[in-house]
């Protein structure tokens, strides 16, 4: 009876994940946060994005870029830092993420043991769904993580 009900646990205990969906898969993110990279098409500098599963919810915590320019926050508190970069809070709550990938912006999600770059797993401007899912056991299990 332990046995069966182990295995039942297996398909109906369902775990908030990070998962990661194109045409052709989908991987499971070990880690509540991961980082986007990717150079801004205009400014040709890097641009970071910070993102956090609290629960079965998506935020954007944080952004850091090098230039202020069309599509910036402007409202936002800038953090002090000595890198570089322009760091600013966010703290948004997303639906999910849709998010165009490409070669040319070299788009990357960094992990804290992994890089990810996410424009060898896809075609030119494809598009990767970022969201938070309820997974279970057995999914989560026989599926593709990254740590």
């Amino acid at each position: 009876m332990f046995v069966i009900m182990l295995l039942l646990s297996l398909f109906f205990i369902r775990i908030p994940t990070i998962q990661l969906s194109y045409m052709d898969g989908s991987f499971y993110l070990i880690d509540n946060t991961f980082e986007l990279g990717w150079v801004h098409s205009v400014e040709k500098e890097p641009w970071f994005e910070t993102y956090e599963r609290q629960g079965f919810d998506l935020y954007l915590t944080t952004t850091k870029f090098k230039t202020f320019g069309a599509g910036v926050p402007s409202t936002k508190e800038v953090i002090e830092a000595e890198d570089g970069f322009v760091h600013m809070v966010v703290n948004e709550k997303m639906d999910g993420i849709r998010l165009a990938v490409s070669k040319n912006a070299q788009t990357t999600l960094y992990t804290k043991n992994s890089e990810i770059p996410l424009y060898e797993r896809v075609d030119d401007y494809d598009t990767i769904v970022i969201q938070v899912v309820k997974a279970s056991l057995w999914n989560l299990l026989r599926g593709e993580k990254i740590d």
